[in-house]
């Protein structure tokens, strides 16, 4: 038969090329496995801070892996070595690949040379979580705190990263922003390659 291609079958799921192609997840089951997660873990803390931390390590292994799959298909297995570069990635890249959109902003700290901010109108992790009173600062942007935390240290770039809500005046729900605290190493670095 002409014109009829043939689908190559693998025995295996690591022998399958890691292709670009468009591998989306549905919303509702990302929503549900998410909120799974959450509740798993808000059985086996006693405070918020402990389950926001759960939450960051949890992301913190997807951050880690989600670097090494994006250096091996899209870098030729070269990583970023300048700050502004890997800040860049993270704003860019990954928040493409993860959320299918590049982030809101990213700005540079006024107060601290060291920090820098990504923001998110409405973070996906946060969009369809109903917080009760007795958790009021609680914020699931933890976990998307986590997977940056991961890239950056991954990277080489230790920081310390933490989720905030903002208020924006005029809106109903709060913004979340990814604040990102370098390591003085890093700074230090950065000042030598100057």
């Amino acid at each position: 038969m002409i014109g009829v291609g043939k689908i190559k079958q693998y025995s295996n799921v690591l022998d399958k090329p890691l292709s670009k192609g468009k591998q989306e997840v549905s919303l509702s089951a990302f929503a549900f496995l998410f909120s799974e997660l959450v509740q798993y873990n808000q059985t086996q803390v006693d405070n918020i801070a402990e389950l926001e931390r759960r939450l960051e390590d949890a992301g913190y292994s997807v951050g880690a892996r989600v670097l090494e799959l994006l250096c091996h298909r899209d870098k030729g297995n070269r990583r970023e070595t300048r700050l502004l570069g890997i800040l860049s990635f993270v704003h860019s890249t990954v928040w493409k690949v993860l959320f299918g959109k590049v982030a809101d902003s990213l700005e540079k700290g006024t107060e601290h040379e060291d920090e820098y901010m990504i923001s998110e109108k409405e973070l996906l992790v946060n969009r369809f979580i109903s917080i009760p009173k007795d958790m009021g600062t609680f914020n699931c942007g933890a976990f998307v705190a986590g997977i940056v935390r991961g890239v950056l240290d991954s990277a080489g770039f230790p920081a310390v990263v933490t989720a905030h809500f903002v208020p924006v005046e005029g809106q109903l729900r709060p913004r979340t922003t990814i604040l990102i605290k370098f390591a003085e190493e890093v700074l230090r670095r950065e000042a030598r390659l100057g």
